[in-house]
């Protein structure tokens, strides 16, 4: 695969066969626990209320651990994190701050700026930076003017309090470094920005997840100091009877303090403690001036170094430390910075593997920035529902609602795994249909973790026994996109391309569990069993005129356009992976006829003309049909990307693929000879493409050219950054729907949604989205692939420019691609109008991976640190440097 020795790769490939265990520390760390569904015991299901961020501080967390720049090991039992005070705020910073869904005008949102600047797959080296600023941390102020404005104003945010004027703020970077798998080292840099001198106080914090509290009887691990015998050098040592030993080596602190990570019930319940020490003991102290809050005996299961720092102007004082399972060391930080320089050269070395494409500077640095976010967003996810439903024997019994609240019809799913999550603050859970699009980018940095994700979805302790996957913890049983075969074909893809092998029994094993999958959604999601779908929301939450989660009215059905869609594309992955096995087993040719039937069955309903198909004929786009009793289906005509999912419906296949797949091939010509009703109105299994080529896809070229008129459009869905969730037409001409009266609209809102009809704090009607956009530069692609050069289109429409389909598609990834990179002018889209980040040195290279975009000029919105499906942006650039570097395209 490689001819320079990459020390990474070995890592990774060690790790693989179990040699050493390279992931067995990382940043597995939430950013936020307080206000999750799993720490949520209230009657109502209001998780944000039930444990707010004022408890914090103060409350043991059952299911998980949170903390700013932390690392733990693999099962979140022992963690380390950096808290921060600058003398001024009225707590001590040991997590980032937010408003919740009911505080932010746009719902939760992180008020704080922090920045994952590097990372590897196996974390031998990471990086990231907080920005604390110097004054007094504004939480009421950006509560309630957040709650004052309306959901026309734009969000408040911290940096538009005027706190980081005169870049009056402390650069916090955290770097670790491993020199073995259990044995890291720490630096962490402070840099005081502005012009006056200030004071920090800076406390990196060990402490032990609370696991003990729950049950009677429970084992209590302990934190100790331990003399070092070497001068300026403070020692922790941390006993847990499951991972061992563990010394942290504190370089010269002014103290070192010891409390106990159990809940402060005097302080939130009026209730007495059991013990003195308590979680918040250490901020009691700092802060507070309470020396009696910390244990003077020097032990607990929390414990912090505690270093204050009065920094002159542009001063810089560094911190080290080192965290190592070892026993036997002499000289803890001698060997410091040749590990940090060594492992960042290799991690440079790395991404140059990685990305051996001709890429500018600037291109290269966004990339490596999106890897970085995926891989620090990496999180260890504890949710065992039976056990979360049932309370624990040592607190007071969960309310009798949870029995039949949420989630209480998935009790077989128990989770204690390192999963990668959306963003590590706003959804600091895994999400079914994100993910997939993670394991896309994970694939290129790490195969083996990729593929471990995909499988692991899919396990018993996760998949229900119906069959369906978990979407998220607010709702496990809500129905995602059923992406999950065209992931996992893809990680598969990219896996071979990297390794120069195929991992068939990877392949095998997710498509023997998607089988149920499959199934699952035939019999629960197809109402009236004619192949036309209705999967309430789909991930696209407010895209509709109506709310498509909710139950509607006896009688009432709303097919979906996207829904049957994606059904399409999930029986053409099937196809595909079918007849990827059926190469090695000849007994996957029956299944692949299967999916080739259900998929001819689906573009039939959906093309169906004078039936009740789900595309339009005179606008030449796919609609949402709403049936209603004693009425004609009435044809939702809202221009959205639920009409445009269709194109995502494609797959092409080598005449090399399948010509030994007689038996195959023998069922293919059966439908063609005696079902033509099934093949006359869109593109099927006939070859014919260049190159002989196969093509399976719901849209046929007449309808290919229609659609993309509008998709290419700039009045309707191409915006300079990509394809908009909804057309610009309806800022003009909003969709009015009248029902007995009653109007319900939808217009173009190219930002945060004006409404909070199930929207949250996500918003469908016009911005841009990188996941769908992914999926039609994908589509685009493989129906180039079929048709080739000779088949063009207007880009954009109207111009009497014609190009292939391939040119779209790198056109578009272009557009995506610019929302990140510097212009002409200096300037980054994402950024929108924040002069600061534009303008000021510190802050314009430093890139924060929204959820979505404006849809007219690009601008970061939604969470700000969604480097989950946004680092796609990553793959694009691989993708463009890639094909730019060879002059050539893929026929």
């Amino acid at each position: 695969m490689l001819g320079k020795r990459i020390a990474e790769r070995e890592r990774l490939e060690q790790r693989r066969l179990k040699q050493e265990h390279w992931g067995q520390w990382g940043p597995y760390v939430s950013e936020r626990q307080w206000g999750t569904v799993r720490e949520d015991y209230s009657p109502d299901g209001t998780a944000w209320d039930y444990f707010p961020h004022d408890h914090a501080r103060s409350r043991a967390y059952r299911w998980g651990e949170d903390g700013i720049a932390g690392i733990c090991d693999d099962h979140q039992l022992l963690c380390l994190t950096i808290a921060c005070w600058n003398g001024q705020d009225p707590i001590l910073k040991e997590r980032l701050f937010g408003l919740t869904n009911g505080e932010g005008n746009h719902g939760e949102d992180v008020k704080e700026y922090y920045f994952y600047l590097d990372n590897v797959p196996s974390h031998a080296y990471m990086k990231m930076l907080y920005r604390y600023p110097q004054r007094a941390y504004p939480y009421a102020w950006l509560v309630e003017e957040n709650r004052r404005r309306t959901k026309a104003d734009p969000e408040f945010e911290l940096i538009d309090t005027g706190i980081f004027d005169e870049d009056r703020f402390f650069d916090v970077t955290v770097e670790y470094a491993k020199a073995s798998p259990a044995d890291i080292f720490a630096r962490i840099t402070v840099v005081n920005q502005g012009p006056e001198a200030a004071t920090l106080h800076l406390l990196p914090t060990l402490l032990f997840r609370n696991t003990w509290s729950w049950r009677s009887g429970s084992y209590k691990p302990s934190i100790v100091r331990e003399e070092s015998h070497l001068p300026g050098v403070g020692l922790v040592v941390a006993d847990h009877e499951r991972i061992g030993q563990y010394r942290l080596y504190c370089d010269d602190p002014e103290e070192l303090l010891f409390t106990e990570n159990e809940t402060n019930f005097e302080r939130l319940f009026n209730f007495p403690n059991a013990t003195p020490y308590v979680k918040d003991g250490i901020d009691g102290c700092v802060v507070h001036g309470r020396r009696e809050a910390v244990n003077p005996n020097a032990t607990g299961t929390k414990a912090a170094a505690h270093y204050v720092f009065n920094l002159q102007p542009h001063e810089t004082k560094t911190v080290r430390l080192r965290l190592t399972g070892r026993s036997d060391v002499t000289d803890p930080f001698g060997d410091l910075d040749n590990v940090m320089e060594k492992r960042r050269i290799e991690a440079d070395e790395f991404y140059d593997e990685v990305a051996n494409v001709p890429l500018s500077d600037d291109l290269r640095a966004v990339q490596r920035q999106a890897f970085a976010g995926i891989l620090w967003s990496k999180q260890f996810y504890y949710y065992v529902v039976q056990e979360w439903l049932d309370g624990d024997p040592a607190m007071p019994p969960p309310p009798p609602q949870r029995t039949s609240g949420r989630n209480c019809d998935w009790t077989h799913l128990h989770s204690a795994n390192i999963l990668s999550m959306p963003d590590t603050w706003e959804y600091p859970w895994f999400a079914e249909w994100d993910l997939a699009f993670h394991c896309i980018v994970l694939a290129l940095l790490d195969p083996d973790y990729a593929k471990k994700q995909m499988m692991l979805l899919t396990r018993e302790w996760y998949l229900h026994p119906s069959g369906e996957l978990p979407a998220y913890e607010w709702a496990f049983g809500d129905a995602n996109p059923p992406l999950w075969a065209w992931a996992a074909r893809r990680v598969y893809q990219i896996d071979a391309k990297i390794n120069g092998t195929t991992d068939t029994l990877f392949l095998e094993r997710v498509f023997q569990k998607l089988l149920l999958t499959f199934t699952w959604w035939v019999n629960r999601k197809d109402a009236q069993g004619n192949n036309i779908f209705q999967g309430g929301f789909l991930g696209l939450d407010n895209i509709g005129v109506i709310d498509r989660d909710a139950t509607l009215p006896q009688g009432v059905r709303l097919d979906q356009s996207d829904g049957t869609s994606w059904m399409g594309v999930f029986s053409g992955n099937m196809l595909a992976i079918a007849l990827d096995l059926a190469r090695i087993d000849p007994a996957y040719e029956d299944i692949a006829s299967k999916f080739f039937a259900h998929f001819l069955y689906i573009a039939k309903a959906m093309n169906e003309i004078g039936g009740e198909g789900l595309w339009d004929d005179g606008d030449g786009f796919y609609y949402d049909f709403l049936h209603v009793p004693d009425r004609d289906p009435i044809p939702l005509r809202v221009h959205s990307l639920v009409g445009l999912i269709p194109l995502a419906a494609s797959e092409v296949a080598e005449r090399d693929a399948v010509i030994n797949l007689t038996d195959f091939l023998k069922r293919v010509d059966w439908f063609v000879k005696h079902r033509p009703d099934l093949t006359e109105s869109i593109a099927y299994m006939e070859r014919g493409g260049i190159h002989e080529r196969y093509l399976l896809a719901l849209v046929d070229g007449d309808k290919l050219i229609r659609l993309l008129q509008r998709a290419l459009d700039e009045t309707e869905f191409l915006s300079p950054f990509g394809i908009r969730s909804l057309s610009r037409i309806h800022l003009e001409h909003p969709y009015v729907l009248d029902i007995g009266g009653v109007q319900r609209s939808i217009g173009y809102e190219p930002a945060e949604s004006r409404t909070g009809l199930f929207g949250g704090n996500s918003n469908w009607r016009g911005p841009i989205w990188f996941p769908i956009n992914y999926v039609l530069i994908e589509a685009l692609q493989k129906l180039h692939y079929y048709y080739g050069d000779d088949f063009k289109v207007e880009l954009p429409s109207g111009s009497g420019n014609y190009v292939t389909l391939w040119d779209v598609a790198d056109d578009l990834s272009r557009r995506l691609i610019s929302i990140f990179e510097r212009d002409a002018s200096g300037r980054r889209p994402v950024f929108g109008g924040n002069q600061t980040f534009q303008t000021n040195p510190l802050w314009r290279d430093l890139i924060p991976f929204y959820e979505y975009f404006h849809g007219d000029n690009g601008a970061g919105i939604g969470a700000s640190h969604q480097t989950g499906w946004t680092a796609l942006v990553g793959k694009l650039i691989l993708q463009r440097g890639e094909y730019a570097g060879q002059q050539k395209r893929p026929l």
